[in-house]
């Protein structure tokens, strides 16, 4: 289990990452975030928790019984990857990713995410 800052700092190791955030999707306010994406990364975490939160409520109406487990959403020059945590420990919790898009290696960058992600409790 890694605290929060080490967390991001593990995050921000992955080749083309320029941002990363821990947020709380019930709020939308990042507990933890780091990097210099080129944009207010506490307004992107925000507007991505009302990403999570509708993907939520749509599986919800459609009686779709599953987690999400990532969100990717690509842009021309970057990757943004939402990876919802569905530990008890971190229920409620998402990481939100920001990977330039030429320097990047989109697999091995979730794979990584997948790993930093299962270590994280609150």
């Amino acid at each position: 289990m890694s605290s929060l800052d080490e967390a991001i700092n593990q995050l921000l190791s992955i080749e083309g990452a320029t941002g990363a955030a821990i947020v709380d999707y019930a709020s939308g306010m990042a507990l933890a975030q780091g990097g210099n994406p080129s944009f207010d990364l506490g307004i992107a975490a925000a507007g991505n928790a009302n990403v999570v939160r509708a993907k939520l409520s749509t599986m919800s109406e459609l009686g779709i019984a599953d987690e999400i487990d990532d969100i990717l959403i690509t842009l021309s020059s970057q990757y943004h990857l939402i990876n919802v945590l569905n530990s008890q420990g971190s229920s409620g919790l998402f990481i939100y990713l920001v990977l330039n898009r030429t320097s990047a290696n989109l697999a091995l960058a979730r794979h990584k995410l997948k790993v930093v992600a299962a270590q994280i409790a609150v």
